[in-house]
């Protein structure tokens, strides 16, 4: 019933939502080149791809922002508001986690070793379809909130099912990584900082699905 409510809503809350997964999607091609960049040691784009991630990250700040401070209280929602906004907050913590990646990169000017990038690279190809789908799924519940239809219901999670994976995929690939730098690189500085870069690239994968999850239990009847 909450739904028949949403037409007395000025303006759909997921209008705005969209808006942001859209700017996160834009976050992971963008990371994606850069980090592609700077592990190819010739590249001279990398600060100016940082530099548009650290843009896009803004801006979907800002649409965060927008989201939470005009939501008027008391507003009848077809789904609960907690999950709504917890939703949201795992989908920004994907782009604060590229950027925080993006930087931390930058401090490893001299670049990295040859065994480490390229399994690095591995890493992102996996990482970054979890972002992407973010924005269908988004584009998929505005949809079905308006309706219910239960043909979307099944689109929503076989979304969901496929973010799933691919975090599991990229989770062991991350853990691989770990047990693979403690085990050939010898300096504990390196060790460290590679460590920290690879924990934060599988970070944006576990935002990614923690934000599916949240809209699993929207879903949920």
């Amino acid at each position: 019933m909450r739904s028949i409510f949403m037409s007395l809503f000025y303006k759909s809350p997921f209008e705005n939502l969209k808006r942001h997964a859209d700017k996160v999607s834009e976050c992971a091609r963008m990371f994606s080149k850069a980090v592609a960049c700077h592990l190819d040691g010739k590249c001279e784009d990398f600060d100016n791809l940082t530099d548009e991630v650290a843009r896009l990250e803004s801006e979907a700040d800002a649409i965060k922002r927008n989201i939470r401070g005009h939501m008027p209280k008391g507003i009848l929602m077809p789904m609960d508001k907690f999950q709504f906004f917890m939703y949201l907050r795992e989908q920004d913590k994907v782009v604060d986690a590229v950027e925080e990646a993006l930087y931390w990169l930058s401090y490893r000017s001299e670049g990295i070793k040859d065994e480490i990038s390229d399994d690095l690279s591995f890493l992102v190809e996996k990482v970054v379809p979890t972002i992407e789908k973010l924005s269908p799924l988004v584009d998929i519940a505005a949809r079905f909130f308006k309706a219910r239809y239960k043909e979307e219901r099944t689109e929503i999670k076989s979304l969901i099912r496929d973010i799933r994976q691919q975090e599991h995929e990229a989770d062991h690939l991350e853990r691989e990584l770990i047990h693979k730098i403690f085990t050939t690189v010898k300096d504990p500085m390196e060790v460290f900082f590679l460590i920290r870069l690879v924990e934060t690239i599988g970070s944006i994968a576990d935002h990614a699905q923690n934000a599916s999850d949240m809209m699993r239990a929207m879903i949920a009847e």
